[in-house]
């Protein structure tokens, strides 16, 4: 996995020749491995696809579209589809897109780097005009197609100015110290953490890194035991806040920090079964602030994430870029920290 690095830049696009030369095989036979996959037996077709991405090599139809630069669209690969957030900015990147004659083709990784690679792979093969990924954190195969064809890009749902690749979003690490000050503030000392997987998701390991800082400069420990990393599901947050509730009251978190409003749903509707109350025993704050967080009751401390402005930001960027125009390589999306009654003064 590559973060923030940039590769070495080659200006010679590999050919399928490259490719053959590379698997030890006729050109031929890695026209079929791409055209008809069935035809080839595995082990010699999966050699063929370690040298395509190897090389970043794209077919050369969909090269010829890339070089035209007049199809008019644009591609986009997200983590997952069961997450609102990632809908309401897909739905205001579109809607913004459309305003300028221009189609978004999507696409799911599954929070799999290998996926995401096929996929960018499948979609410049269309000749689309610009790209969009979420996260810093991708295959260096993924990166090196990119950059071998000169690819318009950038990395949404995260800002890293360090970063030699542009994004448009907001700094995961510094919203996590915000909300985890805040409860330091409300006078918590124990803490659990409730995390999506921090494994190839940059943005995680952002938040519960965040979180850490601030606990360490604070004096705070946060153990081993404290820590549930878990998937962005309603049923892992229950299963997660459960974990963390089951030992004696005297030492167990009075402030649990979710990695987000997922998580946190399921953290409150375990609170509730488990007869602890919110905020009185326990706070509880989320990450994303999706529309139902005012809703709920309690209604959820979290942070706000303007997703549709993130859309927005995302698509005017990347139609800067393909029309050559000036821009930052890096535009921050404001967050916000959001508190509402899921949390209060730590208990006596």
């Amino acid at each position: 996995m590559v973060k923030g690095k940039r590769l070495r830049k080659s200006t010679d696009k590999p050919t399928l020749g490259d490719v053959a030369k590379a698997a030890g095989v006729s050109t031929a036979t890695v026209s079929r491995a791409l055209n008809q996959p069935h035809q080839v037996k595995e082990p010699l077709r999966l050699r063929i696809e370690e040298q395509i991405n190897k090389l970043g090599y794209v077919r050369d139809g969909a090269a010829r579209a890339l070089a035209s630069n007049k199809k008019r669209m644009i591609g986009a690969v997200i983590p997952t589809i069961d997450n609102a957030i990632f809908a309401s900015g897909i739905n205001a990147l579109e809607r913004r897109l459309y305003e300028e004659g221009y189609t978004l083709m999507l696409a799911v990784s599954n929070y799999d780097p290998m996926h995401e690679l096929k996929q960018v792979r499948d979609i410049m093969e269309q000749g689309v005009d610009g790209l969009l990924l979420v996260g810093n954190e991708h295959a260096s195969e993924t990166y090196s197609i990119l950059e071998k064809h000169n690819q318009n890009f950038a990395n949404l749902w995260v800002l890293d100015r360090e970063s030699p690749y542009p994004s448009v979003g907001f700094d995961n690490f510094r919203a996590a110290q915000q909300i985890t000050q805040y409860l330091i503030n409300q006078g918590h000392r124990r803490f659990g953490f409730i995390s999506g997987i921090t494994e190839g998701n940059d943005r995680a390991t952002a938040r519960l890194n965040g979180a850490l800082s601030v606990l360490e400069e604070q004096g705070i420990a946060l153990h081993s035991q404290d820590i549930v990393e878990c998937r962005y599901d309603i049923w892992e947050g229950r299963n997660a806040c459960r974990h963390l509730l089951s030992r004696k009251k005297s030492s167990r978190p009075s402030a649990i920090i979710c990695g987000n409003d997922v998580l946190a749903f399921g953290c409150l509707t375990e609170c509730r079964e488990l007869g602890v109350s919110v905020p009185e025993e326990v706070s509880i704050t989320g990450f994303d602030d999706l529309p139902l967080c005012e809703h709920l009751t309690p209604s959820l401390t979290t942070i706000h994430v303007p997703s549709q402005m993130m859309g927005e930001r995302a698509a005017e960027f990347i139609l800067d870029k393909i029309a050559g125009r000036e821009s930052p390589s890096h535009i921050e999306v404001p967050t916000q920290l959001v508190v509402r009654e899921s949390t209060a003064q730590a208990p006596n």
